[in-house]
């Protein structure tokens, strides 16, 4: 079996609370989105764009969530709060991938949206070749309109995950995966 091969049966998701420096450098990331990008595009629309938060812009994020947050749960405890601040302070890097359907006659909605998720699938095998640990999210930040506005998203465009990466402090159990026999028919 090849290491390409090998890599993929062996990727799994690492909790962002598992990662931490260090981060990809400025030509790893940079080859993390060429190969992000490297997905099926019908009509070559790019139906998706990234944001990059690391450093400060981790914190900056940290805020918007802890403010929207205590905003819906006035009477959440500090702890809650705290948790919400530090959502995106343990991977040094973490991708928004954002999805924005570009209207077209023959291209549907519903593949530029597939078009995104590849897009996250793609960072995820990419972060993993380049040895990364990662992990695909959304949670209730990436639905709600102050934390897209925060991120300058258009009204029309969506988060279709925040991909964390960084190096992987522990290493998680495999979990079960489903049995083929469960989930292949043939035709």
């Amino acid at each position: 079996m090849n290491e390409s091969l090998s890599r993929l049966l062996q990727r799994r998701s690492v909790p962002p609370r598992w990662l931490g420096e260090p981060g990809p450098s400025q030509q790893e990331i940079e080859t993390l989105l060429r190969a992000a990008s490297r997905v099926p595009d019908h009509g070559k629309l790019a139906p998706w764009r990234f944001i990059l938060i690391q450093g400060e812009g981790r914190q900056r994020l940290g805020e918007v969530l802890a403010s929207a947050f205590q905003a819906d749960n006035p009477d959440a405890g500090a702890d809650k709060v705290a948790a919400e601040r530090e959502r995106f302070a343990n991977a040094p890097l973490v991708v928004a991938v954002v999805s924005r359907v570009v209207p077209h006659v023959k291209i549907p909605d519903w593949e530029q949206v597939l078009s995104a998720g590849a897009v996250c699938m793609n960072l995820l095998n990419a972060a993993t070749a380049l040895g990364y640990g990662a992990s695909w999210l959304s949670g209730w930040a990436a639905f709600d309109r102050r934390v897209l506005d925060a991120l300058g998203l258009k009204p029309e465009e969506r988060i279709a995950g925040f991909v964390h990466i960084g190096t992987a402090k522990e290493t998680p159990t495999d979990r079960d995966r489903p049995s083929l026999d469960d989930i292949v028919t043939r035709f």
